[in-house]
């Protein structure tokens, strides 16, 4: 009897794990019954993943500073989501909204770096040459964009970013704070991606609340980790209509744990037991029938165009199983990981 391989280091261990142990639930039908029967079992799985949400506590909603930025406004504001946690963001809103008009709201999410002031061009205000030098080539400041729009916007600081990250010492430097902040949220009971998208859902509550915003026309936005965000929101969030995914559909199977990705993955985006039941494009069909245009640039280096492109036609397998193929379109662009925003506001404005 021939005896089997022995694994040893970590590394073999994760890279035997990925071509022997297959998902129990990634989508394989064709018709609309496969696609319903699927999303029952699949979601089941997804939420039991993603955990329990906090209490909900009082928004407490306050402004904090309010500028004047030319052709539109800056607000600071500060809310509670649960108990004992509290978020900043920036609220951008056109100077041209009429009285009584209500306009589209957007979530803008960000990604790693410096959180909100990175797409709210605070982190340009700072004049930092080399952190200008990074924006722009991520073409990275679509807050703004997006008020110019027309779009009454909320950017908030998802966790462990901008105003809401670890402070210096309390860390080894050669760790990620990204895990680090999501051991210490499951020490409480949960990862640290339930707690960004809970956050984010409270963070609607402020938009689709105001006497500016038409609350049945919201979307979101966002590159990188804020396409990550972009996803969850999408599945999580009804009063989220339609969204621009950038930079992230892609597989954790078939690349993030892969040598080619170097375990391009971290504690803020893991769903625990994801790779059990499915993958990323699996996820994105919860967000059915909802339209999303997902941005992929043909020299990405932060993921791999090809793994993207897979992704992308799984996905696509699962639209059209349920019966909206149309409402999923891509961009993709010739250059390396950045929101492009070719397509994505007329993809916003065909659906708000």
């Amino acid at each position: 009897m021939a005896k089997s391989k022995r694994f040893v280091s970590v590394h073999d261990v994760i890279q035997n794990w990925l071509k022997t142990r297959k998902p129990d639930c990634s989508f394989v039908g064709k018709t609309r019954d496969d696609y319903m029967k699927w999303r029952r079992a699949f979601k089941t799985r997804y939420r039991k993943c993603i955990g329990p949400w906090p209490k909900k506590a009082p928004v407490r909603l306050e402004v904090l500073k309010r500028e004047n930025k030319g052709d539109y406004t800056r607000e600071k504001v500060i809310f509670d989501t649960c108990p004992g946690v509290s978020v900043p963001a920036y609220i951008l809103i056109p100077k041209d909204i009429k009285k009584g008009e209500r306009r589209p709201g957007l979530l803008a999410a960000h990604g790693h770096g410096d959180g909100k002031d990175d797409i709210c061009g605070i982190t340009r205000e700072q004049g930092d040459k080399e952190k200008i030098a990074l924006i722009e080539q991520l073409n990275y400041e679509y807050a703004i964009d997006a008020v110019r729009q027309g779009y009454v916007v909320i950017a908030p600081d998802w966790a462990p970013f901008g105003e809401r990250k670890l402070p210096e010492g309390w860390f080894f430097v050669d760790r990620d704070p990204c895990n680090i902040t999501d051991i210490a949220w499951r020490y409480f009971g949960r990862p640290l991606i339930n707690q960004n998208i809970w956050d984010g859902m409270r963070a609607v509550d402020v938009l689709a609340a105001r006497k500016d915003v038409d609350p049945r026309r919201i979307g979101v936005i966002g590159l990188s980790y804020g396409g990550t965000m972009s996803t969850h929101m999408l599945i999580n969030d009804p009063r989220i209509k339609v969204g621009v995914v950038s930079g992230y559909i892609s597989t954790v199977r078939g690349d993030a744990l892969t040598d080619r990705a170097n375990g391009n993955t971290c504690g803020a985006q893991a769903v625990p037991h994801l790779l059990m039941h499915g993958d990323i494009p699996d996820m994105l069909g919860l967000a059915i029938p909802k339209p999303v245009l997902f941005e992929m640039g043909e020299k990405e280096t932060c993921f791999w165009y090809s793994d993207m492109k897979k992704a992308y036609a799984h996905l696509r397998r699962i639209y059209k199983a349920a019966g909206c193929p149309d409402r999923m379109d891509k961009d993709v662009h010739p250059n390396d990981h950045m929101w492009s925003g070719e397509k994505a506001w007329g993809w916003l404005a065909k659906w708000i």
